[in-house]
């Protein structure tokens, strides 16, 4: 709803600007929630939220922000804003998913510091979930071998679950940090936990389960991977334990390649030992038009968005390209008269 609102509005201070015929307009916005908006409620709290983190020192990236994680922002669920602590960068040139079962084996503790060593030459960011076994035996490894790492939660950025982890969370801050969508003082609850899982695998390039059971949470996380089409490994573990059946089933399954050694996935991934590139940062900064001559320069930006990702939901590609809403659809319509574009079910538009 956040997104149809500033879509539609043009930007978020508008919202809280549009009257009640606007608002009501809008798709997904009925009288309910529009005469709340109209109350700016919303925008006390917004303050009274801002100002404390501010005292906390809680970085905050909403989506509209140039400095977003650029991995994130196409994603249908990314999430409308993100608490941080630490010294972190989000859009790393390379991220590294680590996750696995809480009841780690010393075989799962053994692998996941070998992991996070070899990695070591390739200069990833390394994304886990601060939680017991595999995910604190990762980022413990990080510390010791120097790789930034960010442990993404299901609270607010103040309450560190399992608490007998916050240690290690404060000594990841010097060099990564703390990640989370929840507001200061939020407590984990199951429902936060799935939700937590699909932010390391959207802000990851590959994922890795070391070890899982059937039913694991980390199979929550490779399920959203796929869904990211993202790579994912599974570390095949003793044919006998039952935390390694998990990875057994994914491999079995074809949701996952087998993880051997990082040096392996690295060249299937593409990479380079060596000094990593600066990273890049997403804006809306429009796209040089090269391949789209005779257009201008919107329509080329809108041409080359849906040529490089597919089919596209009309919000999505507001989103993306900075383009307001009524806008984009009158320059839509006039690339559907000239044959260069076609609309699908679902308010969606894909290149002829």
């Amino acid at each position: 709803m956040i997104r149809q609102l500033i879509s539609y509005c043009g930007g978020a201070t508008n919202v809280f600007k549009a009257d009640y015929k606007k608002l009501i307009k809008i798709p997904g916005i009925g009288d309910k929630a529009a005469r709340i908006i109209l109350q700016k409620q919303g925008v006390e709290l917004a303050q009274k939220e801002w100002i404390r983190c501010q005292k906390e020192g809680v970085r905050l990236y909403f989506y509209t922000d140039s400095d977003y994680p650029r991995r994130l922002k196409p994603l249908y669920d990314s999430p409308m804003v993100l608490y941080s602590q630490g010294k972190m960068e989000l859009n790393a040139h390379r991220t590294v998913g680590i996750v696995g079962t809480r009841q780690v084996t010393d075989y799962g503790k053994t692998i996941t510091e070998s992991i996070i060593r070899d990695l070591v030459p390739y200069h990833p960011l390394v994304v886990s979930g601060l939680a017991y076994g595999v995910d604190i035996t990762a980022h413990r490894a990080c510390l010791k071998h120097q790789i930034p790492t960010v442990g993404v939660m299901a609270s607010g950025v103040d309450v560190i679950y399992p608490a007998v982890h916050r240690r290690t969370a404060q000594d990841m801050q010097q060099n990564g940090g703390i990640l989370t969508e929840n507001p200061i003082g939020t407590k984990p609850d199951s429902k936060r936990f799935p939700a937590r899982n699909r932010i390391i695998a959207g802000l990851s390039d590959v994922t890795i389960v070391v070890e899982s059971t059937r039913k694991g949470g980390s199979l929550i996380t490779v399920e959203y991977a796929q869904n990211y089409h993202r790579e994912v490994y599974a570390v095949p573990g003793p044919l006998t334990s039952p935390q390694s059946e998990g990875c057994h089933q994914l491999i079995k399954d074809n949701k996952a390649a087998v993880f051997t050694t990082v040096d392996e996935m690295a060249e299937a991934l593409g990479w380079k030992r060596g000094k990593q590139p600066e990273p890049t940062t997403q804006t809306n900064t429009p796209e040089p038009n090269h391949i789209f001559e005779g257009f201008t320069q919107e329509e080329g930006q809108v041409l080359s968005l849906l040529k490089r990702q597919g089919d596209m939901q009309l919000d999505e590609l507001s989103w993306q390209s900075g383009i307001h809403l009524g806008k984009l659809a009158t320059l839509l319509l006039n690339l559907e008269f000239q044959g260069m574009v076609r609309s699908l079910p679902g308010k969606k538009y894909a290149l002829v």
